[in-house]
This record gives structure tokens, sequence and C-alpha cells, in this order.
């Protein structure tokens, strides 16, 4: 056959097997492969049997008519002869094919376009697609196999590896796969290699995990002989061959909202195979999403678990699958035992590891939620600070475990994190457990993120307050289990260092119940300890005490914020330490201002500024200008509030305190709305919103969208001030602020008012008074013009009967059920009326 001119010449020819040439040929003709079988008269299935090897040593007669068919000239005539007489003299067996796909398989698309492009378009010659056991790495190498079946003209060539156990038998199983007869030979690798040749073709391991050593060295030598060929493998741990591409095969796609939930491919696979037992969730997926969510989308998992809806509810599942996921079981007869189960797919990675890959496995399973590698050297080596030798140890151990598909990496802002699948988790800390290591690990771990607290609560304000946050919003889950078993265990020190280097990120985080409850349950273990014994923590009590006030205050529970705080006060004097003495007498001023003691609060911040003047703190001198700011625009001085709050700002973006700036915003954003000027109030609430909104700071974005809404609600915008009045009150009621709740609930009624919903304004106001009474705090001065008038209007609008019927309700109604709408009376005229603004 002559040169094409495209460098093809006859060397590639003679290498060419006879399906990969007549192949050439009918498409050289421009003939299909029933366009070829009609003019030879054979076949359509002869046709592609020849083509793709499932039929070799075709008889001299069907030469002669393929010949004919395709018109060959004399040189063509006899390539092809000679390629039909070379494959008749070695008379081997096929080459073996991808098995066909046991069902549909689902939701692959992203995954099978990806790996398509890098095989089918030679990007790579071998690609190994890795993950964890259960993750669809067979299912998905199945498709992948049959869909490239044209993309290469000599074949795909399937080698199965499940079964075998010795390393030995791998090469014989590739002689096999590949048709070559079983000889005793030691160059039984070289032979494939000559078999294959030029060959265009793609071989596929599957299963590779527990012989990965010996096919990397297959595949390396048969990629260096043979230029053509292509390597598709499937294995739980890479190959390590030069020129090896990675796919980490994901789990499937999880809903990420209610609208979602029966287009996500997870939930998808469920419904599936649970219809295939005999049962249909329909009306039920919120429940299967529950599950597939629990189960992290891992394909196996979803699949055990929908086996088991032949004799459980769903809901029933779900909450099994909350507390273990020893239910994963009893799949299907003919698996092998690895797929049977869960537990069966981990343990047969495990039982690959080496014992020190056992020991770390096992004891990172004590992290939750992720960890860094300076927590993984911490735990691994019981050093408070593990040097170079022990983070080098825990770097090629954390790395070993990530190329066996036992721990998965993301990397963000710079920085990697590992976490281990829920399933995968439990598994390491039955294998923890069983070791009698549990113990040692979590006081190791939990000693790691005490210093993490100790270290970031120094950052919580200054310029790099969003860096801290967001680190400590990573390890969150860590931190609650480092509490956790400080408070089990009564570790009296542990618990109060960790509880109060936490409350500050507690409070411009909203956690406000959660590190109360840390708080109270840590100085309740220091008041069980001996007065001896409480010597060497007075700091951290102190500190305690001050951050309980602070969370209590926060919450609107003011006497217990007062107890707490003035116990602070006492401790830090006697520890003659200043600037906790300020921080407490800071707090105090803020009772006494939402309490409406305006005097009192400004006389405490007063002492406060004092002592950080003399301390040269402009941080807290700063927060002492923004706070007596505040007592001021609350009590209608607008002309001192905004000279005060002027003063904060500037200082608060000179030293980068984010939310000393939000707040200081806030503050001048409300003395311009009070003050008329709404296109300047607008303006530096809007700036506090995004700021507040960029660090994550929900009592700034409550309060920002709080002075928004009435900004709208002053110009006439009433739909618009609502939705700001709306999400301002589902912020501060999540959080437990009642006092601004309150203001929230008669903003609102100003609106409803506005809108001709008399009745509904005046259960606002109801509601508010309810609220009010229970705290004890009284309306600010600032807002008493506003709710007067707004009181007034309502008690124009309605009958006195009515008015105290809305107002009684109100004041019945717990505060998280208010946002609900209130019902229209019974008498009203419009059925379709539902209480909303």
């Amino acid at each position: 056959m002559p040169s094409d001119g495209s460098g093809r010449g006859s060397d590639d020819v003679q290498g060419a097997g006879f399906g990969g040439l007549l192949r050439r040929h009918r498409r050289e003709a421009g003939l299909s492969q029933e366009g070829l079988a009609e003019l030879a008269g054979l076949s359509v299935d002869a046709i592609a049997a020849l083509e793709r090897g499932r039929r070799r040593a075709p008889r001299a007669h069907t030469l002669r008519l393929l010949a004919d068919a395709l018109r060959l000239e004399d040189p063509d005539r006899s390539q092809l002869t000679s390629a039909a007489r070379r494959e008749t003299e070695t008379s081997r067996p096929p080459m073996r094919q991808p098995p066909a796909p046991p069902n549909q398989l689902i939701g692959r698309t992203t995954e099978l376009t990806a790996t398509r492009r890098l095989l089918g378009q030679r990007i790579t010659r071998l690609l190994t697609l890795t993950g964890p056991g259960g993750v669809g790495k067979t299912r998905l190498t199945i498709a992948l196999a049959n869909e490239l079946t044209d993309s290469f003209p000599d074949g795909v060539c399937w080698v199965p590896l499940a079964a075998l156990s010795d390393p030995a038998a791998v090469v014989p199983a590739v002689a096999a796969s590949t048709g070559l007869h079983l000889v005793e030979s030691t160059r039984l690798v070289e032979e494939i290699a000559e078999q294959i040749g030029r060959s265009h073709m793609l071989l596929v391991f599957d299963n590779c995990s527990h012989v990965v050593a010996t096919v990397g060295q297959i595949c390396a030598a048969l990629l260096e002989y043979c230029p053509n060929l292509s390597v598709l493998a499937s294995s739980r741990e890479l190959l390590r061959v030069p020129g090896e591409s990675v796919y980490v095969v994901p789990a499937l796609a999880l809903p990420h909202d209610e609208h979602q939930l029966e287009s996500s491919a997870a939930v998808r696979l469920f419904v599936e195979r649970a219809i295939a037992r005999g049962y249909d969730p329909a009306g039920q997926i919120d429940q299967v999403a529950r599950v597939v969510r629990r189960l992290e989308g891992m394909p196996l998992a979803i699949e055990l678990a929908a086996a088991r809806t032949n004799v459980m509810t769903i809901e029933e599942l779900a909450s099994e699958l909350e507390t273990s996921f020893g239910i994963l079981a009893g799949g299907s007869r003919t698996a092998s035992p690895r797929q049977q189960s869960m537990s069966g797919a981990i343990e047969w990675s495990h039982d690959l590891l080496t014992p020190a890959e056992r020991d770390v496995f096992a004891q990172l399973s004590v992290f939750v939620g992720g960890w860094t590698l300076n927590a993984a050297a911490t735990v691994m080596s019981g050093k408070a600070s593990p040097g170079p030798l022990e983070r080098a140890e825990a770097l090629d151990l954390t790395g070993r475990l990530v190329d066996k598909s036992l721990i998965r990496v993301t990397r963000r802002r710079g920085m990697a994190r590992y976490y281990m699948l829920a399933v995968i988790r439990e598994f390491a800390a039955d294998r923890l457990a069983g070791a009698g290591w549990t113990e040692e690990a979590a006081r190791r771990h939990a000693q790691y993120y005490i210093s993490l607290a100790e270290e970031a609560e120094g950052h919580l304000r200054g310029p790099n307050q969003t860096d801290w946050l967001e680190r400590l919003d990573d390890e969150l889950d860590n931190l609650r289990s480092a509490m956790a078993w400080a408070l089990r265990t009564r570790s009296v020190s542990e618990a109060l260092r960790l509880s109060g280097g936490l409350w500050l990120f507690c409070y411009l985080r909203g956690h406000y119940a959660e590190g109360s409850q840390w708080l109270e349950r840590s100085l309740t273990l220091a008041d069980s300890l001996p007065a001896k014994e409480l010597g060497g923590l007075a700091p951290a009590c102190a500190k305690a005490n001050l951050g309980a006030g602070m969370l209590a205050f926060l919450q609107c529970e003011y006497d217990a914020a007062t107890v707490r705080l003035e116990t602070a006060l006492v401790q830090y004097k006697e520890q003659d330490d200043a600037a906790g003495t300020a921080l407490v007498l800071q707090r105090l001023g803020g009772v006494a201002r939402e309490r409406g003691d305006y005097s009192a609060a400004e006389d405490l911040h007063c002492e406060s500024f004092d002592l950080f003047e003399s301390l040269g703190d402009r941080s807290g001198m700063a927060w002492a200008h923004n706070h007596l700011g505040f007592v001021a625009w609350l009590r209608g001085d607008l002309e001192v509030g905004a000279r005060r709050c002027r003063r904060a700002r500037d200082t608060f973006r000179a030293i980068g305190d984010g939310e000393g700036l939000a707040w200081s915003l806030i503050s001048l954003g409300a003395i311009a709305q009070y003050s008329g000027e709404l296109v300047e109030a607008e303006d530096l609430l809007q700036e506090s919103l995004a700021l507040s909104q960029r660090l994550g700071y929900r009592e700034g974005v409550a309060w920002s969208l709080n002075q928004l809404g009435i900004v709208e609600r002053r110009r006439g915008l009433t739909e618009r001030a609502v939705h700001l009045l709306d999400e301002s009150l589902a912020e501060h009621r999540d959080l437990g602020d009642r006092w601004r709740s309150a203001s929230v609930l008669e903003e609102l009624a100003a609106v409803a008012q506005q809108r001709g919903r008399g009745d509904y304004a005046a259960f606002l106001l109801g509601a508010a008074d309810g609220v009010r009474e229970v705290i004890g705090a009284p309306v600010p001065e600032i807002e008493k013009p506003d709710y007067q008038a707004t009181r007034a209007a309502i008690e124009e609008s309605l009958e006195r009967r009515a008015f105290r019927t809305a107002w009684s309700a109100g004041r019945a109604a717990p505060l998280a059920a208010v946002a609900d709408g209130y019902p229209p009376p019974a008498s009203s005229h419009n059925p379709n009326h539902t209480g909303r603004l």
C-alpha cells in the first residue's frame, strides 16, 4: 500500500492486524459496514466481527469477496491476504472484550466526557481512574471502555484483576486477555509487546490496587515498546508510572437545595435501585436526599442502602445511618466480598496498608470535618510543636493514604486540608478503638485545637481578622469535638482555655447559644474544684466569665450577664489586669444601654476609655468612642454621636478592625437616617452591609438590614422595606437578640400601618411589647417618636376592641412564630387574606 503522504507507509501496514487493515480499506472506499456487507454478500455481524478481531483467519473465499467489493488492486489485495495469513498462522483466540454494562449508568456524563477526551484524543496514553472503594470506578471503566471501541482501530482489551491474589498471575492474565497462547516463558511481557506491536489498541486493567506494583511495571514496559498503545486502569492506588494521568472519580452529585432533589444523580440512583427492590419512594424524596447526603454520594453505599428498603422505611434508614453505617451490607451474591458491604470495601483497602499506614489511618479518624498537616503532625507525634522531621513523616504517610484513596484533599486559600468520607472515618475509628488509642488520640487532638483557639484569639480584631475567622470556620467541627472531650473528661483547665479562647469567635459568627453553653459548663466545672486548685486558673476563669457575660448580654439575658460580668470585674481587678477590667466595663455599659440607663452606660464607657488610654490601647479607645457614640444617638443626641463614631471609624480603618468599622458605619448610617439624610444613610449602611457580609459578621448584617429597612420605609417604598426588615428580623431572631428583634417588629408595624393593615400592625406592636416586657428593655429614646406615631395611627384606624384583640394576640405569640404571618380575624371579609404585609 503506497504512502498516503501522512508519513504512514508500508511498515505501518505490515504491523497492523487484519481487522484494522480491513477497516482502513473500507473507510477509504467510503463504505459503512452495512454497505460493505451488502456488496460482499456477507452479514453486517461478520464484517463487525472481522474488524474488531472477534473473528480471525477468514477463509480464502471470504477474502476474495471482500477484496472484490472493495475493488482492491493487486498490492492491496496481497497485503490484506498476508495479514489474514499471519493471523491464520498464529491461530490465537480473540482479545477479551469489555463486559456489557449491567444496568444504566446514572449521573456520570461529566466524568465520561472528561475521560473520553483524555484517551480518545490521545492527550494521555495512561489514564488511571482512582478513588475509594465503592465510588464506582469499575462501573465507569466499563462504560468508558465500551464508548472508546470505535476510537481504537485494533480494539479494546479487558484485563480483570479482582480475582487474582498472586502478583505473579498478572502477566499470564494479560497474555490470556490479549489472546496470546499461555507458554512457559521468561519473556512473556516482551511477547505481549511484540504481539501488540504498532497496533492502535486500548488495554484496560480493572481493579489493580492489590497488584499495583506489578501492573505498573507491565504498563511501563508495554507503553515503551508499543508506540500506539493506550492504557486505562482502575485502582484505589496510583500506578506511579512515568506519563500517568490520574482522574479522581468523584462521588455522585448531591442536591444542593430543595429545587434539585429529583435531578440529583445520587437521589436518582437511590430511587432506581429502591424501585428495583420493589419499593417506590415517590413522595419521600426529601428523606431520600437525607440518606444520600449522609452517604456523601457514594454509589455502592447508596445501592446498599436502597437494598434495605425491602425491610425498612426510608425514615428508619435515614435515622439508622445517622448513628452507624453498619446496615450497609447485603449486596449482590454474585459480587465479590468487598462489594457486598461498605465495611468489606474499606477493609480490602485497609488490608493492603503497611503497619505504619494502618496506625496513622486509625489516628486520623479523631478529626471531624477535615484537618491540616500541622494538626496531623501534632496528633501523630504527640508533640505540641512538631518539628520538621515530624511534619515530614506526617506528610509522607498522609500522602500515601491519599494515593490509596482513603483520604481526600481539598485546597482553599493557599492551604491543603485532608478529610475522610464519613463511612471510611467510622471504619478507622473502630480500628482506633480496637487498638485502645482513642483517648490518647482525643487528648492530643484537643491540645492542638486549644492552642489554635488561643492563637486565633489575638487575631480576631485587626487586619488578619477575616483569615482567622475563616480558619476557625474550617475547624468548627474539630473545635466542637475538642470541647466535648474537655467537658466529658472534666479537664477543667482545657475546658476554660478553649471556651474562653473561642467566645469572641462565637460572638462574631453568631454562635451565641453554643458559646454560652460551653462557657457555662466550663465555669461549672471550675466551681467544683477546691479553692486552692483554682489559683492557677484565675486568668482563664476571668476570661470565661467575661465571655459568658458578653454572650448572655447578646441574648438579652441581662441579669445573668450582669452576674458574670461583675464576677469577671472582681477577678480582673484582683489580678491587677487593667485591659481585662476595661473590657468588662465596656460590656457592663452595653447592658445599661439596652436597659435604657444611658447615664450609667456613658459613665461605664468613659471609665473604660480612661483605662484603655492609660494603656495606650488605640483599639480599646476606638471601641470606647464607638460605644459612647452609640449611647448618644440612642438617646437622641445625634451631633455628639456622629462626632464620637467618626473618630472611631477613622481609627478602625487605620488599624484594620473590620468589626469595629462595620459598627461605626452602622451608627453613622443610623444617625444620618434619623437626621433625614437618607441618601447618605443608604451609602453608609450599604457599606456596612457589604463589609459585614464579607466578614461573615451576622450581627452587623442584621443591624445594617434593619436600618436600611427604615430608610426605605421613610421613602415610602414599603415593599422593599418589608423585604429588608424581614431579613433583619430573621437574623436577629436566629442570633437570640430579642432587644433588636423588638425594634424590628415595631418598624414592621409602621410599614403595616402605612399599607392599611392596622390589625396586623397592632399584632406586631403587641409582639414587640411582649418581648420588651420579658427582657426588661424599653423602647430606645430615638425610636419613641416613630413608635408613638405608629401606635396612634393604629388606634385611630381600629375599633378599641379590635386593637386590644390584635395586641393581645401579638403579646401571646412566641417570637419564633411572629414572622410566619398574623392570621386574619374570623370576621375578615377578604377570604384570601394571609396575614402577610
